[in-house]
């Protein structure tokens, strides 16, 4: 039985897989029931598995020595209402991008293969947060990876259910916290105060004035802004703040920051208010290897066709599977972009797609696989 047949026959099974893991939702750093339902699906397959004592998520290998070969999952899910409940959702596709993974390893051991080097599964927590890949960065995991590989769903209006992309261009992400701190005052008397929320406007205002490049794509707005309180004829002296910036290229995000400083700076002076503005997460973006990247080309035309190929997406969400090429450069990676038929939209609390989808990428993950173990 081929590799492909051996996936087709596992059909039912994937649709198990995915149907456990997007019926038991958990947010970043709480995945706990998750790292166990996986650590004992890698443990019967025979693999060697590690846990961590201060957090979340697993690292399974099968196989020894050289190349080393990585699969890399998110597993967490998004906090968000849902039919009117607040709940743990899978709405942005981590319990398929888990069932995709776990049932690469399960078909290529099924179809008998035994990898010329080790496989190196990688479930890593919080990535919604931007922090779980440089926690395993952090812990040394990822240090001896040759080629590393990822995969996410696509929507269904950037690529068409039965085609895949080698790549995705992920673009940078960052979050600025900041405080403002004015003058209260009666309501009455504005003169004697300084109103922390005409300062707030005056920054939304002034995001519209931050220019650089524009051959490279970014954005900047305020997504979260509270202020004043249940007396509504006092000036308030207080507001709290949030920016949501984004960029194309990591230049361009080091220029964009710099630039919004320096308008808040302004800001501040211009109403003589204090202003503290703290970093939040930022996650980098996108450098993908070519020849990681070629590989999945070619497993994608074996699986589905040339016809099916599609170019690699550019995408303005950012995906924090890029800190481990950023911060180990010598790792060769990229993520196969998969579609699916996926709507209304990533995030969106009713998000669905093609199920079926699962079982074209196990198959293309597990040519991917296989072709960089005979390649390298």
């Amino acid at each position: 039985m081929s590799l492909q047949q051996t996936v087709a026959a596992r059909k039912d099974a994937i649709a198990e897989t995915f149907r456990h893991l997007h019926e038991n939702p958990e947010i970043s750093w709480k995945e706990v029931e998750t790292t166990r339902y996986l650590a004992e699906r890698m443990r019967a397959l025979g693999l060697r598995v590690t846990t961590f004592d201060d957090c979340t998520g697993l690292v399974a290998e099968w196989g020894e020595g050289k190349p080393v070969v990585g699969l890399r999952t998110d597993i967490d899910a998004l906090w968000q209402e849902v039919n009117g409940e607040w709940r743990a959702n899978h709405s942005c596709g981590h319990d398929a991008h888990m069932t995709l993974i776990v049932e690469t390893v399960e078909a290529l051991v099924a179809a008998g293969y035994q990898p010329p080097g080790t496989l190196k599964i990688l479930f890593q927590p919080a990535e919604e947060k931007g922090t779980g890949a440089l926690k395993l960065v952090e812990k040394g995991v990822v240090d001896d990876i040759d080629y590393l590989y990822g995969v996410h769903l696509r929507p269904i209006q950037e690529m068409a259910n039965g085609t895949a992309g080698p790549a995705i261009y992920n673009g940078a992400a960052m979050f600025l916290y900041g405080e403002i701190t004015g003058v209260a005052a009666h309501g009455a008397r504005p003169h004697l105060g300084i109103n922390a929320i005409e300062v707030a406007g005056a920054i939304i205002s002034g995001l519209g004035q931050v220019h650089i490049n524009p051959m490279v794509p970014t954005t900047v707005k305020m997504t979260m802004l509270q202020a004043g309180g249940e007396s509504y004829n006092i000036i308030p002296d207080k507001a709290r703040f949030a920016l949501d910036l984004r960029a194309q290229t990591n230049q361009a995000m080091d220029d964009l920051v710099n630039r919004v400083r320096q308008m808040i700076d302004g800001v501040a002076m211009s109403f003589q208010a204090r202003i503290e503005v703290e970093a939040g997460s930022r996650m980098v973006a996108a450098e993908v290897d070519e020849q990681a990247k070629a590989f999945m080309e070619q497993a994608i035309i074996d699986v589905l066709g040339q016809e099916n190929l599609r170019a690699a997406p550019v995408s303005p969400g950012a995906e924090d599977f890029h800190y481990y090429t950023v911060e180990r450069p010598h790792i060769k990676a990229t993520m196969l972009a998969l579609g699916c038929d996926l709507v209304p939209g990533l995030h969106h609390p009713l998000m669905h797609f093609d199920r079926s989808a699962l079982e074209k990428g196990v198959a293309i993950l597990c040519q991917t696989v296989v072709k960089t173990f005979e390649n390298t």
